[in-house]
């Protein structure tokens, strides 16, 4: 999962089922969720660009600010709390 992970473009967002499918485990998205929650504070994987199948960010205060922050710095504009998945989100047909 966690390579998969690592292959995340920056300004880019997948779902935690997206990254769950990516990493070999269909239907996995709580486990999706698990892992990340338990990553090392000083983690270099882009945790911050995975997002719900909505396109919400779906970390309490004051995560889902770092993770807004982060996205912003990549070029990612969130519009309170949601990302345009058709936009942002990754992979698209034929990318991989």
């Amino acid at each position: 999962m966690c390579l998969a992970l690592s292959q995340v473009p920056s300004g880019r967002v997948v779902t935690y089922g997206g990254l769950a499918e990516l990493a070999g485990l269909p239907r996995a998205a709580r486990l999706v969720g698990q892992t990340l929650r338990k990553l090392p504070k000083d983690t270099r994987l882009p945790w911050h660009r995975v997002i719900n199948a909505q396109g919400r960010i779906s970390l309490p205060e004051p995560a889902a600010q770092r993770q807004i922050t982060r996205l912003r710095e990549e070029g990612v504009t969130p519009i309170n709390g949601k990302v345009d998945l058709g936009h942002y989100g990754w992979p698209k047909p034929g990318e991989l």
